[in-house]
């Protein structure tokens, strides 16, 4: 009893700490990602200069949180990565190479020799950003519309992911990361661009919460356990909370892009939005890894595999998250065109 105890805390701790890595990555490279989306209404190459200073000094590191997912599932799920990573490799090579385009499109557009050079460097990067955050949406998408499993591998086809619901929480991310991008804008510049952002932000805030009443609408009717778990009693006392509080995080959103000062309050509660809506992914396929096919005891590793990897987590998670804070810190403040952050 004693081994299936500490085995069961371990699932429960790495399923969390993946849960956790997979957030982290969401809200640090979202935001990072709104920018390049968020490109083409900035056609000016001094705004173009002033949106990607903003993020120069800290983009590169938030990949950090999804190298420690992927390996993290691959370590403590090695089923769960084996069936998933089959049924979603187009979409992933498609984000993978995105994020690689992108992050060469960043840094040679510094050196481009020409206008038109710079040109085509800010359409990669615009292509790259767009890319990456459609293909992360089309994946969850494809998690949670189910996934055939036979004898514990991938029994589906190749082109089982795309479907009119994947393409629904593609565009759903794409403009979610959009709303993330222009709240860190609105709280970095001033002057005339923080206003036109403001007045952006405004816009995708409604187009995000469009899309989040329309995923959530959708996903009770993709499985059964779906609706049971949000709509069954008594599981509907755990889950009602989770949609009143994005409503009303919803109403101070709207708020606070129309009020001046405290630039940094639309960020953090685009923050807390998507900490709902990834609350609210939890609830719908918990404890499932693979829903409706695997749990996460099913899908985990041997117990000593999972506490050897784990020691070794909880060192070095504390040390990125503050080398992360201490680059944030350094860099905070607004950014000054002329004279950089103060």
């Amino acid at each position: 009893m004693d081994g299936l105890f500490v085995s069961f805390d371990l699932t429960i701790a790495w399923a969390l700490l993946l849960a956790f890595a997979i957030y982290v990555y969401v809200v640090l490279d979202g935001f990072d990602l709104g920018i390049g989306i968020l490109y083409p209404f900035f056609p000016e190459k001094k705004d173009r200069d002033l949106l990607m200073n903003t993020v120069a000094p800290v983009w590169d590191g938030n990949e950090t949180w999804l190298v420690l997912g992927g390996g993290g599932l691959f370590a403590a799920f090695p089923l769960a990565y084996a069936i998933l990573m089959p049924a979603l490799y187009p979409p992933m090579i498609a984000m993978l190479l995105a994020l690689v385009f992108r992050g060469v499109a960043f840094e040679y557009r510094w050196r481009a020799s020409s206008r038109l050079a710079e040109k085509a460097w800010d359409g990669a990067f615009i292509g790259g950003s767009a890319l990456a955050s459609f293909a992360q949406g089309i994946a969850l998408g494809a998690i949670l519309q189910g996934i055939e499993v036979e004898g514990r591998q991938y029994a589906g086809g190749w082109w089982d992911w795309l479907t009119p619901f994947s393409i629904l929480t593609g565009f759903s991310v794409m403009a979610g990361y959009a709303l993330l991008g222009a709240c860190w804008l609105n709280m970095k510049l001033e002057g005339d661009v923080q206003h036109r952002v403001r007045r952006i932000a405004r816009i995708l805030a409604l187009i995000t919460v469009f899309f989040i009443v329309a995923v959530s609408l959708a996903t009770p009717f993709l499985e059964a356990s779906y609706w049971l778990r949000w709509f069954g009693w008594p599981n509907m006392i755990a889950t009602a909370p989770v949609p009143i509080a994005v409503g009303l995080i919803t109403l101070l959103l709207g708020r606070s892009l129309f009020a001046h000062g405290r630039d940094w309050l639309p960020l953090v509660l685009t923050l807390l939005l998507f900490l709902l809506c990834f609350l609210g992914l939890g609830l719908s396929i918990w404890p499932d890894v693979v829903p409706g096919e695997v749990t996460i005891w099913d899908a985990a590793s041997p117990q000593k595999s999972q506490a050897f990897m784990f020691v070794g987590a909880i060192v070095l998670v504390p040390i990125i998250l503050a080398y992360t804070a201490y680059a944030y810190w350094v860099f905070r403040g607004k950014l000054d065109p002329e004279q950089g952050y103060h």
